[in-house]
């Protein structure tokens, strides 16, 4: 019988007064679990719940050192707990489970890197002029609302909910009606942890009605959001209305340049990676190859094995030894279907390798791939001279294990077909020449750029987009903290009485010089 899951309000659990979603394990496309869905009401009651704890000061107001251990014992707990999130997160998103083993374990790194930094941070005090004491520090905004996709569950809830914390925020979290369960799970280990009851919630719902109560919603002092860019514009209209901050991380269509210096089977193991990890479905999925045209034959050669190998060995996500997991959903794999095979059927690209849904049994531990979302692995060239260029494939975000490859000569053309797209979130560059390497990656319109390496990602490390359509602002570093905080400026005058009755009497009697500033 399927588990129902609650949603986590205010540090309980409580049910939804929307019907139940339905929660399908996409590798064979049935129903395990259910999950209760958020109404507006309960959008409504939530949000003055966090709003009152926040205005209680008991997580706002706390030192910043208590918080600091919270989020240190955040890290225990979750570490703790890793072998259920990690079975739990294979099971909602099909992703293999090599991918989670490696991924889910490196969420602790968000909670200890922000509980290190609530602890040196230092506040500045600014050279006002005259005798002013002028000192800054960071305050909380009040309710925030994250907004969260289905490819990397937990990844994007810690990314945003460590900073958010830090800094003293009440957090309420909408994860994608497709995969809401891992978040739910994390309500509990945040309470044992220490978080106070009113200061973290997860509200499950759909779009249309959870999320766009949660984004009117006039208490709330920021939204941050990782989905599509289409969905990105309207709730940034929305939150604009409010006039509270917002940041998202949207869509993308990321370049990944080979250089003829670059040695081949290394670039070929980073197309892979940065294509084929969580089967295509990231925002910073390296989708458009563009390699030196001396290398071109070796590189696909090379880059064709690999791809069929990873084929061979897709299996059950739960198996140790499968590659490659199902796309999340049949809507998904739809959209999928239908960019390759318009681009196939115009003339315009034919297949490398792939090109079609999995069908049959997997050679590796016999899943049957007609049961769930699996999409072969695909590489895509112009049948004619760049004629790929002009079908959507190359423009818009298929987010499935497919990729474009064409060919260029010169150094100038490379950029020019890198920057050819209204997304500018992620890029990659593969050269053994320093010089280039630099002087590339300058040019490239990217918010994040790797060279000989794809997908990295640190707390540390600033990730957002560098055009619109890639969305606003970024994740991690010194910056999310900040954008989680508004400037408090307390200013002091530390002059004497007797030259303060001197200076500062700006109506005093007769003609005399005031100062201002």
């Amino acid at each position: 019988m399927a588990e129902t899951y609650l949603m986590w309000v205010a540090g309980e659990e409580k049910p939804g007064e929307e019907e139940l979603i339905p929660i399908e394990d996409p590798a064979i496309g049935e129903i395990f679990a259910h999950c209760h869905a958020a109404s507006p009401t309960d959008v409504e009651r939530t949000i003055s719940l966090a709003q009152r704890a926040f205005e209680s000061g008991l997580w706002s107001q706390s030192p910043r050192h208590h918080r600091a251990d919270v989020l240190d014992k955040c890290a225990s707990l979750l570490t703790a707990a890793l072998p259920d999130l990690i079975a739990l997160e294979v099971r909602q998103t099909g992703r293999a489970v090599r991918e989670m083993k490696a991924q889910v374990p490196s969420l602790v790194r968000w909670f200890k890197y922000y509980a290190s930094l609530l602890r040196v941070e230092e506040q500045p005090v600014l050279p006002t002029t005259g005798k002013l004491h002028n000192f800054l520090r960071r305050a909380p905004l009040g309710v925030v609302v994250q907004i969260t996709p289905f490819n990397h569950p937990l990844l994007i809830a810690v990314k945003k909910l460590a900073p958010a914390l830090a800094a003293g925020n009440s957090v309420v979290v909408k994860p994608s009606e497709l995969t809401p369960l891992s978040t739910l799970v994390l309500g509990r280990i945040l309470k044992e942890a220490g978080i106070p009851d009113g200061v973290f919630s997860v509200l499950p719902g759909y779009g249309r009605t959870t999320g766009e109560a949660l984004v009117r919603n006039p208490l709330v002092r920021k939204v941050d959001v990782t989905g599509g860019t289409t969905a990105g514009r309207a709730i940034g209209g929305i939150v604009g209305a409010n006039l509270a901050r917002y940041t998202a991380e949207l869509g993308g269509k990321a370049p990944l340049i080979v250089f003829e210096t670059a040695d081949v089977q290394l670039a070929v193991n980073g197309i892979a990676f940065g294509s084929f990890i969580a089967s295509g479905q990231t925002c910073i999925a390296s989708t458009r190859i563009i390699v030196d045209e001396k290398i071109l034959p070796q590189l696909l050669e090379s880059l064709k094995v690999k791809t069929e190998f990873i084929t061979q060995r897709m299996g059950a996500p739960s198996n140790m030894e499968s590659s490659m997991g199902p796309l999340i959903s049949a809507k998904q794999l739809g959209n999928v279907e239908a960019l390759v095979d318009e681009a196939l059927n115009s003339g315009k690209a034919k297949a490398v390798v792939g090109g079609r849904r999995m069908q049959g049994v997997s050679s590796l531990d016999g899943t049957d791939f007609s049961k769930g979302y699996f999409y072969q692995p695909t590489i895509l060239v112009s049948s004619e001279e760049k004629s790929i260029l002009t079908t959507r494939i190359w423009r818009e975000e298929a987010f499935g294990p497919v990729i474009v490859v064409v060919p260029f000569k010169t150094e100038e053309e490379a950029i020019e077909l890198a920057n050819d797209s209204e997304f500018g979130l992620g890029a990659g560059i593969w050269t053994q020449d320093l010089a280039q390497a630099f002087r590339v990656s300058e040019q490239i319109d990217a918010g994040i750029t790797w060279v000989n390496t794809h997908h990295r990602n640190d707390p540390s490390s600033p990730w957002g987009g560098a055009k619109t359509s890639s969305g606003v602002g970024s994740e991690n570093g010194i910056d999310a903290y900040n954008a989680y905080t508004t400037t408090k400026s307390t200013i002091i005058n530390y002059a004497s009485t007797e030259e303060s009755l001197a200076a500062d009497d700006w109506f005093k009697v007769g003609a005399g010089s005031v100062r201002y500033g």
